[in-house]
């Protein structure tokens, strides 16, 4: 005699969410989305045919993306939010912001042009939602800092000793290697070779971004230990300076058995690539480290 197993009940599937949250306003979001773009389109425009257009801030336009990719991901959670609208707060950071878009519009001032869309966002969730809705988008808003551009004198300030820094362990490591490498200030030399090591191979903005890539993945994995999250952000920026050395590194070994052509074409563009590659993968193993060795800091939401 056969028996017959019944089969063993298969879980539910999620529910799917819908496209957009239920009760979806459009006419005050389509208003709102038009005076937004008014204003801030132009910006990015200026910033594409400009800053962005260059090595060192090459990144912000992808910042620009993510953060609307996360907060579009965050669209049920802001409206889920208790919906306790907080105007006598909203407004005043909302005039803020337009006086300051006002004052960097009028002044050239890109810096102010550009964070001013930081308080905007943030004003309207005020005044519309409330300061759950807010939370809900904090990490999204605070992410669109790495676009601003950072000050000129800032970043000169902090770039020269960083690559004076990363000029001088790049040499040594490669002269103990048995390389024929010299170093004069930021100049490299390398057999008949000599290479300036720019700011974009070891500067300010280089750790800029790896510290954006760094924030954006402890909040894709969910992380929630406060103390995880510090060591791991404030570990980002030696992991930085050692991607700047290795970059310099490759593009001295390339030059040096290549010729200068190859140093300065394509593999010189590439080199942008390993940065980030080896940023990535230094940050993954310290976040291994620190999950073995920091009991109950990786904490899942």
């Amino acid at each position: 005699m056969t028996q017959t197993v019944p089969h063993p009940l298969k879980p539910a599937p999620a529910p799917r969410l819908p496209l957009l949250p239920a009760g979806f306003d459009w006419p005050v979001f389509g208003m709102l989305l038009a005076g937004f773009a008014l204003l801030y389109v132009p910006t990015w425009a200026e910033l594409a045919r400009t800053i962005w257009a260059t090595d060192e801030q090459g990144h912000g336009p992808i910042i620009l993306a993510v953060s609307a990719w996360l907060l579009y991901g965050r669209r049920h959670d802001i409206a889920a939010a208790a919906q306790r609208p907080l105007p006598w707060l909203g407004w005043p950071v909302f005039v803020f912001a337009m006086l300051l878009f006002a004052f960097g519009s009028s002044q050239d001032i890109i810096m102010f042009q550009t964070s001013s869309q930081i308080l905007v966002l943030a004003s309207l969730l005020l005044i519309f939602r409330g300061g759950a809705a807010l939370k809900a988008a904090f990490f999204p808003l605070f992410f669109l800092i790495f676009m601003i551009p950072l000050p000129e004198a800032l970043v000169a300030a902090v770039t020269s000793p960083l690559k004076s820094a990363v000029s001088a362990v790049a040499s040594s490591l490669l002269y103990n290697l048995g390389y024929p490498v010299g170093r004069a200030g930021v100049i490299m030399t390398v057999g008949p070779y000599q290479l300036l090591v720019a700011d974009a191979c070891a500067g300010l903005n280089s750790m800029f971004t790896l510290e954006a890539l760094g924030l954006l993945y402890m909040n894709l994995m969910g992380y929630t230990s406060l103390r995880r999250n510090v060591a791991l952000a404030v570990l980002l920026i030696p992991i930085a300076f050692a991607a700047n050395i290795v970059r310099v590194m490759i593009l001295v070994l390339v030059t040096y058995h290549f010729g200068d052509e190859a140093g300065q074409g394509f593999i010189h563009s590439f080199a942008g690539m390993v940065l980030f590659m080896v940023g990535l993968a230094l940050m993954l193993v310290t976040d291994k480290v620190l999950g073995t060795f920091l009991p109950g800091v990786k904490e899942a939401k």
